[in-house]
């Protein structure tokens, strides 16, 4: 319930909004029950990190194991299961971003893996295709993450629309898949 509530007022008001005594108000408890949850705000933070992980990596997989079949289709129903999570939480995924870089706890780092490996999983189904060659992989995976995080970003800055952004998407899945990367630097 706290984290549900941490996440509401995170996605309204931002990240500067959140403290454990404001969100005790909120919840309608104590101010201190939050500290029986969360030593620290920075506690807070982390455990909306990881939430926010493990709701990205679940959002990707369930889209890319629902578009199973034609490959392209997985690709895309992933990508855009990243975007939507973007476009619907972006406080939440800078903030998960953020708390990955300076020395975040196991439990931060071990859902950042989970989601890396949820994305390699999809890659690796183009390996399965006969799309990607095995060596590929690691460099794809980064390469899909990157142009899903890019565009997001360029949708939640307000650069880009929803449909262009579904149109950068569409058109990066296309050239990933035509081979055009044949000559690129190995992973």
């Amino acid at each position: 319930m706290l984290l549900d509530q941490a996440e509401l007022v995170l996605r309204e008001r931002g990240i500067d909004a959140l403290s454990l005594r404001e969100l005790a108000r909120e919840a309608g408890v104590s101010h201190g029950a939050p500290r029986s949850h969360f030593i620290d705000r920075n506690a807070l933070l982390d455990a909306l990190a990881e939430r926010g992980f493990r709701r990205l990596a679940d959002a990707i997989g369930a889209a890319a194991a629902q578009a199973r079949g034609d490959y392209r289709e997985t690709l895309r129903a992933a990508a855009r299961a990243g975007l939507d999570f973007a476009v619907s939480d972006a406080a939440l995924l800078d903030l998960m971003f953020a708390a990955k870089v300076n020395d975040p706890p196991d439990a931060v780092k071990e859902a950042a893996e989970r989601l890396f490996v949820t994305v390699s999983e999809v890659i690796r189904a183009g390996v399965a295709a006969g799309v990607f060659a095995e060596h590929e992989v690691g460099r794809l995976t980064l390469l899909w993450s990157a142009t899903v995080q890019g565009t997001s970003a360029l949708v939640t800055s307000r650069r880009a629309t929803i449909d262009q952004a579904r149109a950068i998407i569409d058109d990066a899945i296309a050239v990933l898949l035509s081979g055009s990367l044949e000559g690129g630097a190995s992973a």
